[in-house]
């Protein structure tokens, strides 16, 4: 009975190793292709700049319009 039991204790022992060992992993790998970011700040804050200088421009010159 002890030979079962001891038998049945390595069994179940083996059968979680291989069960464990078998999970699937994760690997991190760069991309293939370089990352590209496009930021159109420069351009913005260029329109942004002439605009608030166009409008500063009127009022100094205009001052009854507002």
């Amino acid at each position: 009975m002890e030979n079962r039991s001891l038998l049945a204790i390595s069994a179940v022992a083996v059968i979680f190793f291989v069960a464990v060992s078998c999970t699937p992993t994760v690997k991190v790998e760069a991309p293939a292709e370089p990352i590209t970011i496009n930021l159109n700040i420069k351009l913005d804050a260029e329109v942004r700049l002439k605009i608030e200088e166009q409008a500063k421009d009127d009022i100094t010159n205009n001052p009854g319009i507002f």
